[in-house]
């Protein structure tokens, strides 16, 4: 059974997801910058760029939205990924000639253009745009401009397939619309696919009125918040409690779910108890671990999780684990663990992009095979879209993990001003080497008496005793003196080196 914990805070809401107990899935949102995904904006055309095929939309945020052509001409095309889309899907007419439309064919500077962002700013780009718009319901997907039907993969029965494709056909959906059953429809009966039918078609009408009146830039339909899409896009019968610490947000909730599930109000809770929700529970501590780059195996081994610019590098150790027989046995027993551990953290820290994994080499392609098997099976829980590829012969699996926001870590962390980035600073004997350096340099330049330096109190000590042989070498050389002056203000690798008379 699953639990959605939902904390409620002035800057942050956070919503933890627990299975049978354990910490599975965890999400976040700040009240600055306010989240872009899902909203729908009538934007500007500020210019179009055919070298990259893309056109750049001012919707009044300050950074402009940039649309793909291949956003224009269809739907997404990971959708056939998620989707078993039915019939013909609707594609952009080909000009004259065959040729495939460019992108200045499509759009121009200046052109009013309804779009949705479908993935939120990530470092200096800004969001992602389509104009093929996706309201999401509890169990249907409408599309309001584009006539595709499709239901969900996770709906593997045939016969249910069926009975949901039949349900659709029952509720004569409008003609030019399109509709993606969800895999919580699994199971829906016809009076909740039509309530959730009503309600999307009455929200895009009201979309379509206010586009028509608004002027561009401008914002016409924000999506909900997290805890709003939280128990849409997760609540099923597996769920059997929601408790959530905001009295505001308990309302909000209720009558959420009296419009799209009735019979689900009383699984909804208000936390009352005096300590906080997820300090009751014990999530603070293990939200920490989120945070840490090496993740502890029950056997002893480890998993250090790296992330850097271009892709996320997952490390599988076997640490203080030596197993009982050989250093087969242990490489497979430690990377069976790691291959369960490692989809659950990459849903916790929300890692997207590109993952390469490094197991520990084994030299048996059943252990290799079996070890594949449970991550592939442990990544079917995640609801982004990933594609594995098979261990490889240096023992890595590669993937990908779609990413639509940013990373927990981006989001929580800053470049560190010491480092600026490295993840580490100059040893105390490196930087005492530029600093004599730029001593001799300041007397070969200035041909003063005396040299004042200004250091961090960690260099000055050394500076005063391991190389005070090298200070007084300098003294003799130029005939001058060497004035060392501590300064905890510092940053440790700073040295201010001025001649003085």
């Amino acid at each position: 059974m699953k639990e959605l914990l939902i904390n409620i805070e002035s800057m942050e809401t956070r919503v933890a997801v627990l299975e049978e107990g354990a910490f599975e899935e965890f999400y976040v949102e700040r009240s600055s910058p306010a989240p872009l995904l899902g909203n729908v904006y009538k934007g500007k055309v500020t210019s179009v760029v055919p070298g990259i095929r893309a056109a750049f939309v001012d919707l009044g945020l300050g950074k402009n939205g940039f649309l793909y052509l291949t956003d224009i001409m269809g739907p997404a095309s990971e959708m056939e990924e998620t989707v078993h889309i039915e019939g013909e899907r609707p594609a952009a007419a080909p000009l004259s000639g065959g040729q495939q439309p460019r992108i200045q064919d499509l759009v121009r500077i200046g052109q009013e253009i309804l779009v949705q962002v479908i993935k939120e700013p990530i470092g200096t780009k800004g969001p992602r745009l389509t104009t093929h718009l996706t309201l999401p319901g509890r169990f249907i997907v409408l599309m309001p401009l584009d006539a595709t039907f499709g239901i969900s993969k996770r709906v593997d029965e045939p016969k249910e397939r069926d009975r949901l494709r039949g349900l659709v056909k029952e509720l004569r959906p409008p003609e030019e619309v399109g509709l993606i059953v969800r895999t919580a429809a699994d199971g829906a009966n016809r009076k909740q696919l039509g309530r959730d039918l009503r309600f999307l078609w009455s929200l895009w009408k009201r979309i379509k009125a206010r586009s028509v009146r608004a002027s561009a830039p401008s914002l016409i339909h924000e999506e909900y918040n997290l805890p709003l899409r939280i128990v849409r896009d997760n609540l099923t019968e597996e769920v059997n409690k929601i408790i959530v610490d905001s009295k505001e947000e308990f309302r909000q909730l209720h009558r959420f779910l009296a419009q799209t599930e009735p019979h689900m109000r009383s699984r909804v809770e208000l936390h009352r108890h005096e300590i906080p929700l997820f300090e009751k529970r014990g999530l603070e501590k293990e939200i920490e671990r989120i945070y840490n780059r090496k993740v502890e195996l029950p056997s002893g081994g480890t998993v250090i999780i790296e992330q850097t610019e271009s892709l996320v590098a997952i490390d599988v150790n076997s640490g203080k684990f030596t197993g009982r027989r050989n250093l087969e046995e242990t490489a497979f027993i430690t990377n069976m663990e790691a291959a369960k551990e490692i989809p659950r953290q990459i849903r916790l820290r929300d890692l997207g992009g590109i993952l390469i994994i490094d197991f520990i080499d084994m030299n048996a392609q059943s252990h290799r095979q079996k070890v594949f098997n449970i991550l592939q099976n442990a990544m079917h829980k995640d609801r982004a879209k990933t594609n594995l590829i098979f261990l490889s012969e240096f023992g890595l699996v590669q993937m990908t993990r779609q990413r639509v926001r940013r990373s927990l870590e981006s989001l929580s962390f800053q470049e560190c001003p010491m480092c600026q980035g490295r993840g580490s600073i100059r040893s105390v004997m490196t930087v005492s080497i530029l600093c004599l350096r730029q001593i001799r340099r300041a007397f070969q330049t200035s041909k003063k008496q005396a040299v004042e330096v200004t250091v961090h109190p960690d260099l000055a000590s050394r500076l005063f005793n391991e190389d005070r042989s090298s200070i007084t070498a300098i003294e003799s050389q130029y005939r001058g003196r060497v004035i060392v002056k501590p300064d905890p203000t510092l940053h440790p690798e700073m040295v201010k080196v001025e001649p003085v008379a």
